[in-house]
């Protein structure tokens, strides 16, 4: 089973923010300073996006590439794939996915308004959700 990562949306204020990444690229691709040690088990897994501390998006990894400048590259599929939101803290540079990834949604499945992600992780501490 493939190992799954995750990375915050920085800089994005809406989830069509993320979108727009991805229209404006071929080959969408994440750099970083150092490889995961277990990138060869990450490849066919995906990259989930965190926005407003919720797990909102992922996207298919390829592979992973050397950069010119010495850093590693994380190339993406260029689709995006909206998943039911999940509650996630937010971190530093990507991090691998512990636990059960969040269900894709389906084509033109509503999810109706969604908890703020840490309004989410307190109900969830509580067993409340």
């Amino acid at each position: 089973m493939p190992l799954n990562l995750t990375k915050i949306a920085f800089g994005a204020q809406s989830y069509g923010d993320i979108e727009s990444w991805y229209a404006q690229r071929r080959s969408p691709n994440l750099t970083t300073r150092y490889r995961p040690t277990k990138w060869e088990q990450c490849i066919g897994g995906s990259l989930f996006w965190i926005h407003q501390h919720n797990i909102v998006a992922r996207s298919p990894i390829v592979g992973f590439s050397q950069t010119k400048d010495g850093r590693w590259s994380i190339d993406l599929e260029p689709r995006l794939i909206r998943v039911f939101p999940k509650s996630k803290r937010a971190h530093q540079g990507w991090r691998y996915l512990k636990g059960e990834p969040p269900r894709d949604l389906a084509e033109g499945e509503d999810i109706g308004d969604v908890i703020p992600g840490r309004l989410a992780g307190k109900l969830e501490r509580l067993g409340l959700i």
